[in-house]
């Protein structure tokens, strides 16, 4: 009897645990109210086991990870383009994501899951060969992100 009543306790308490994960929408747009080809947000803060659903609302977009920017032991991610799609993040750390047929003109995204780095170590994170477009949005996320 015992064992059955701890069994059903962590089973309860896993469960309880899943339902605090929360789910995040990043639209993926042909037109911001800023520039063209943008995610909305371009930033997001989750918590680890929260989900990132990227929604096509025009155009002819898809939402991947780029190669080498994403935590080490966390799995790339690539949706088809024009269809919405779901990850869930569950290493901390910074992600950044692109639109493959828009990464050139900068159509770009930050995800950080868990605590957030100072603006130094996220600066650190993005860096990499990007092409102009794409750095200088990162630069002007970077730049909305509140300091530590």
């Amino acid at each position: 009897m015992r064992k059955t009543v701890a069994a059903a306790a962590m089973i309860a308490a896993t469960l309880a645990g899943a339902g605090h994960a929360a789910e995040h929408e990043i639209r993926m747009l042909g037109e911001g109210p800023e520039a063209a080809m943008v995610f909305e947000p371009d930033f997001i803060h989750a918590a680890p086991g929260d989900t990132i659903r990227f929604v096509v609302v025009d155009g002819y977009h898809n939402a991947e990870s780029i190669r080498g920017m994403f935590p080490d032991g966390a799995a790339a991610f690539k949706g088809d383009i024009g269809k919405d799609v779901a990850v869930t993040l569950t290493r901390e750390g910074v992600y950044l994501v692109k639109c493959k047929s828009h990464y050139a003109v900068g159509m770009v995204a930050l995800v950080v899951v868990g605590a957030l780095p100072d603006r130094e170590t996220l600066a650190r994170a993005v860096a990499g060969p990007h092409p102009a477009k794409a750095r200088a949005a990162l630069a002007g996320i970077l730049a909305s992100i509140p300091e530590k």
